[in-house]
This record gives structure tokens, sequence and C-alpha cells, in this order.
């Protein structure tokens, strides 16, 4: 029989200080199984036979990559287009109303599908200028969505049409895949940002803002701080957007509920 590694509790927090140090994220307590699945192609590559070695090892200036390509492994990057549509189906009815440049922002992209979802709505429903930021603090998700290259699967919750006005389905090699249209891709621009960080100051100010299904990973402090960022970054009249899972109840803040998950600022 195989003999595993197996991630000792002392091990464990190591881990969850780590990622609360880099992320702001608390790893609970039952996620302990997943975290080892997740890490234990890390010790195989490394051909080490227990987590205390990995650990020292990134702990290791040297092994700055490695600690950070951690941070990517245990940050949940599930996602897909047009996920909670009802927000979609909102945005298109707020955008058509819209009058001059809109600015869209994506705070938690992961792999490209919400800001990608943003662009074709956008597409769809303003004939001016506009544009998306889409950020996160995962790079190797950054860099697929820079890419914008899917299953086909991925295009199941694609209103009708849109499949063929903003992507391009592959052959041969590519068969079975998608790509975002290149006039689309260009629209989003992507960068790293950390949300429980003071924000970059060229950031700018935006008419929409999607924060969905990451607040769920933080204490009620945290939350906070982080929507109280956001908001500083939201035009008056402008609208944030959470998941449907969260809540923000109780947080002092100018905003005013527009419909379940989707706050207006004023």
């Amino acid at each position: 029989m195989l003999n595993l590694p197996k991630l000792g509790e002392v091990q464990f927090q190591q881990l969850q200080r780590l990622m609360q140090d880099a992320s702001g994220i608390h790893l609970a307590s039952n996620k302990r199984t997943l975290v080892a699945g997740r890490l234990m192609r890390r010790l195989r590559h490394f051909q080490l036979s227990n987590y205390d070695q990995y650990l020292a090892m990134i702990a290791d200036p040297a092994h700055q990559r490695e600690r950070r390509l951690v941070i990517d492994l245990l940050t949940t990057n599930e996602t897909y287009f047009f996920r909670e549509h009802p927000h979609f189906e909102f945005l298109g009815q707020w955008l058509a109303q819209q009058r001059g440049p809109v600015r869209m922002w994506s705070a938690a992209c992961s792999s490209g599908e919400e800001p990608y979802s943003l662009a074709m709505v956008a597409a769809e429903h303003l004939s001016g200028d506009w544009s998306v930021t889409a950020s996160d603090l995962s790079q190797s998700m950054l860099a697929v969505a820079e890419r914008g290259i899917y299953s086909m699967e991925q295009s199941r919750y694609f209103p009708e049409g849109w499949l063929r006005r903003y992507a391009q389905c592959g052959v041969g090699e590519m068969q079975g895949r998608l790509r975002i249209q290149a006039n689309l891709r260009a629209r989003v621009r992507f960068r790293e940002v950390n949300v429980i960080r003071p924000l970059p100051e060229d950031l700018g100010t935006f008419d929409v803002i999607f924060l969905r299904n990451l607040l769920i990973y933080f204490d009620a402090a945290q939350k906070q701080e982080i929507v109280r960022r956001m908001v500083g970054q939201l035009r008056v009249g402008g609208m944030l957007f959470i998941g449907h899972a969260e809540s923000i109840h109780g947080f002092n803040l100018p905003l005013r509920l527009a419909q379940p998950s989707v706050f207006e600022r004023v």
C-alpha cells in the first residue's frame, strides 16, 4: 500500500497563517483534506517525503515563486460564464439606460469568465465607449484569463446567438474549445490586485463593480473593510454586485439596495 504523507495539525496551521497573511482568507479546519490533496502534487514534484520539508522550502526566500504558487493552488477558482445570471439581466437593463463612457470592474475575476460575461453584456447594450478591468490575486488565473480559451462546455449558459457573436469555436487541435473574440478581449484589462491591501492609486473610479463570491472567505471586520474600499472606487449612482449567498447587512456605507445582492452608491 502506498504510504502517503499526512498533513498534520501543526503543518495545517502554518498553511492557515500563510494564507491569512498573504490573502486574508481563513482556511477552515474542514479544508485540511482538500489542502493536502492540492499540495500533494508539489511534494511529488520536488520528491519530498513530508509536508515539513515542503513548508521549510517555501519559507526560504529563494523559493518565493513556489510560495506564490501555494497561494494560487489554495485559492478557490470555481466559476463559469454568466454565473448567477439574474445579475447579468439586471446589468443589461441598467447599461441600456446609461450615457457616456462606462467603466466596469470584476474584482475577483479568477479565470476570466466573469469579466468576459460583463464585456458581452456591455457589447449588447452599449453603443458608446466602455471598458472592463479584471483583477485577481492569483497570477496563474490571470494568465488563463488573458488567453481567453475555454472548454466548449463553458458556453452552455451563453444567451442564444452569443457564442457565434463573441467567440471562435476551435477546429483541429482546438476542437472542443472556444476563444473569446479578439475585439472583445481587447476591451478587458487584467491586473493583479489584492483587495485586502490598499488599492492601487491608478485604479480609478467605476460605474459597475462585481465583487462576487469572495466575501464569504472573510470575517465581518475584513468584509466591511473590503467593501468600504470598493465603495471608494464606485461613482455615485454606480452599482455594486455581491454574490447571492453573501451579505453586507449592517455595514455603515453609502449604499442603497437596488435588488437582492445589488447595491447603488448614494
